[in-house]
């Protein structure tokens, strides 16, 4: 009995890993005892299961995907520590060379597909309908599913480091190296199935926004009076749909390769590993524009409401985003430019890589400009918006400098590309979505975030980034590469490598700061009691904070580019404000655990898949079948919120 349990525990635990893996196991059991003991003493679990587990409204669908966001904030964080750590001095063995493997593939697969990609839609879900004067998104089942798929999408990928074993063919998971004659075990079955389950529902997200934007805007919104993040998010929706579809086939035709015998990608039979790169850079580059779009849209919210003007050049702004969308699927080969296409091919790419830039500069002037004899008030989502400024400059200017197929020989997987796209990933989307998730707190959650501690973040996170990053541009133009695990003592990279490592612990901080800032502004924190601290422009602030279920108690008519300002200031309250005799019954979506059930069931699948035990891949198969079936037969999946108890509502905020 012992030796079979130490034989399991060694195999699926991992247990003769060391004392890191020891140290996860005990941290993850405590973790769960302490929720499972607050929810039980607090008697939550049915407070849990009504109003977020089973729940289809979009604002609080998007809170979760925040929660997960942050969480994987957090994972990410530790894998680059633990990276810096071993590279902060030469020699260093406190990794070993298939630990750092797993860790770097890890970090960069979690901040991309399970951070980024959460973060924006968490701002989707809380805003875009506010904004359009929606009572809903087009599909709330829909999004309920899309939720619970990422987040078990999430979960299988993050069980991989203490069950089984993490991938450990870097984030991009090139074949051969991912063939399983030279990747056995469950590792890289876990990439491929928790990020194929993830992104199914990241296409069903992309679908039901933009039926959201195309079908549902209020009476009066034409698109020369939609806001700018709404505009930003329709143009990622585009690009998800477009792209995201090539991640699923690259992937599938991987994992068949893997568990099913067959061989796209195997040179020996026939494959052409070439055709999974492309693959996965049709979707690769596109990616990283799905995540900025929606920061270049928080930073024009953000721009206009703490410079308290009209947004500069409105109509160049959303020419710029949907050329960007573009011009996206046009420069995906700049990412092997030394994998030897050609001269007529590498120029082609290098200079629709240049073009790229161009609507990027238009933005950043328009926001100059915007702010450009404004009354600027440097709170925080400002001073977030401020900083992403020459961030996103000198990743752009170090982007130019890759996308110049010579001097990309040069620069190729160095430490300088490394500098580079942190700087535009960091300095674009993270501060983007951190400066909108400051932004619209208040309305998320009926409270400001602590300035004072919050500014303190903020100062620790930038010096640390500048600190972290800056380094590594020398360091790649001294001949560092990515992806090594340590390094001789004579080759002068020391002094660089460990300034970097004290600015990602910096950063580090800066997100315990963060974690405070949050804990002590849910007690102390600045009560929004008007639904419009801000002072802002566009449909959600005319909302209460939090908002209510039904979000409008009566559809708002648009006049106006910038609605609820002209509302506030051009005497045109009456088309927002409703009236009382206006209100009558409005029909929601009922709760329902479905969504719930469907994920759960192909978390149950894909781990059965993960490990080749097909009995379990069967079982979550035939659940999911079982929930669709069960939706497909159900007939009353609404209810009434009755019209008396919304003038209730209403009156006692002060609104009719």
């Amino acid at each position: 009995m012992t030796s079979g349990f130490l034989q399991f525990a060694n195999h699926y635990l991992m247990w003769n890993e060391g004392p890191l893996i020891w140290i996860s196991d005990a941290l993850i059991a405590l973790t769960v005892v302490g929720i499972v003991a607050t929810l039980t003493y607090t008697k939550r679990w049915g407070w849990l299961w009504r109003e977020w587990i089973t729940t289809t409204d979009h604002k609080r669908i998007g809170i979760m995907y925040l929660v997960c966001a942050l969480l994987m904030l957090f994972r990410g964080g530790v894998d680059a520590l633990l990276m810096r750590t071993q590279l902060a001095f030469p020699g260093e063995h406190f990794l070993n060379a298939e630990h750092y493997d797993q860790i770097f593939t890890t970090h960069g697969t979690i901040m991309i597909l399970f951070m980024a990609m959460p973060f924006i839609f968490a701002l989707f879900n809380i805003v875009v309908p506010l904004q359009i004067g929606a009572r809903d998104v087009a599909f709330p089942y829909l999004n309920a599913i899309s939720f619970w798929l990422f987040f078990f999408g999430a979960l299988l990928f993050n069980i991989s480091f203490v069950f089984g074993g993490s991938p450990d063919a870097g984030w991009v998971s090139y074949p051969p190296l991912t063939e399983l004659g030279y990747d056995p075990g469950p590792g890289e079955n876990y990439y491929l199935v928790a990020i194929n389950l993830s992104g199914i529902g990241t296409i069903a997200t992309g679908i039901n926004f933009l039926v959201t934007i195309l079908r549902m805007r209020a009476p009066g919104m034409t698109w020369n009076r939609v806001p700018l993040f709404t505009w930003s998010v329709l143009a990622s929706c585009i690009v998800i749909l477009a792209a995201f579809p090539a991640l699923t086939v690259a992937l599938a035709l991987l994992l068949l390769d893997r568990i099913a015998g067959t061989h796209f990608f195997t040179i020996l039979h026939g494959g052409n590993p070439m055709m999974f790169i492309n693959l996965f850079w049709v979707w690769g580059h596109p990616e990283v524009y799905i995540v900025i779009l929606p920061a270049f849209g928080v930073y024009s919210e953000v721009v206009a409401t703490f410079s308290r003007k009209a947004i500069f050049g409105y109509k160049s702004m959303v020419v710029s985003l949907l050329l960007i969308s573009v011009i996206s699927y046009l420069v995906w080969a700049h990412h092997f430019f030394t994998m030897g296409a050609g001269a007529d091919v590498n120029t082609f790419f290098a200079i629709a890589s240049m073009c790229v830039g161009i609507p990027t500069g238009v933005k950043i002037f328009n926001w100059l400009f915007t702010m450009y004899r404004g009354r600027i008030r440097l709170t925080l989502p400002m001073l977030w918006t401020l900083a992403f400024i020459p961030n996103f400059v000198t990743g752009g200017a170090t982007g130019i400098l890759l996308a110049a197929a010579p001097e990309d020989y040069q620069y190729h997987n160095s430490y300088f590309l490394i500098a580079h796209f942190h700087q535009t990933l960091i300095g674009g989307v993270v501060y983007g979505m951190l400066a909108g998730m400051y932004y619209w707190w208040p309305k998320m959650f009926g409270f400001k975030l602590d300035e004072k501690s919050g500014k303190i973040a903020f100062w620790l996170w930038n010096i640390g980034f500048y600190v972290c990053f800056m380094p590594q541009y020398a360091l790649g133009l001294m001949g560092m590469q990515r992806r090594m695990y340590t390094y001789p003592v004579n080759m002068g990279w020391n002094t660089l490598n460990l300034v970097s490592t004290i600015g990602a612990y910096l950063m580090g901080l800066a997100f315990l700061v963060i974690v405070w800032q949050i804990l002590y502004s849910i007690r102390h924190g600045e009560r929004d009691v008007t639904g419009d601290p801000w002072d802002g422009r566009t449909l959600e602030w005319s909302l209460p904070s939090p908002v209510p279920e039904y979000n409008f108690a009566v559809i708002p008519t648009v006049t106006s580019r910038d609605m609820w300002w002209a509302a506030k200031y051009e005497g045109q309250m009456e088309h927002v404000r409703p009236r009382a005799e206006d209100i009558r019954d409005i029909h929601v979506p009922k709760h329902t655990a479905r969504p719930f059930l469907i994920g759960l069931s192909f978390f149950i699948a894909g781990f059965g898949l993960v490990f080749e035990w097909y009995v379990l891949t069967a079982i979550g198969l035939a659940s999911v079948l079982c929930c669709l079936l069960l939706r497909a037969l159900e007939e009353d999946d609404e209810m009434v919120i009755a019209a008396d108890a919304i003038r209730q509502h209403e009156a006692t905020l002060g609104r009719v």
